[in-house]
């Protein structure tokens, strides 16, 4: 289809789909090749393939998450002291 002067509605038609979607897939492909048509949508990069910013976004990201778990901990056993102090 490339090398056949690029008909865009025809592909669309044969293949069901818009107009629009075919212009993008083809565009997709010409800039990033077959790769670059990969659906990635849900995919979650290795660690060696994250920047040095996003390592840190991730490691915030932990960090906090482990903050909230220990805080709630935290809280509950407040709680259960209490609730045994209140007993005795």
């Amino acid at each position: 289809m490339l090398e056949e002067q690029k008909n865009y509605q025809k592909a669309a038609t044969s293949h069901q789909v818009s107009y629009q979607q075919v212009y993008q897939w083809v565009k997709k492909y010409e800039n990033g090749g077959e790769k670059a048509l990969k659906d990635r949508r849900g995919y979650k990069k290795e660690e060696e393939e994250l920047t040095p910013e996003e390592k840190v976004n991730l490691q915030m990201k932990k960090l906090e998450r482990e903050n909230d778990r220990l805080r709630a901990k935290n809280l509950f056993l407040k709680k259960l002291e209490e609730i045994e102090r209140r007993r005795e």
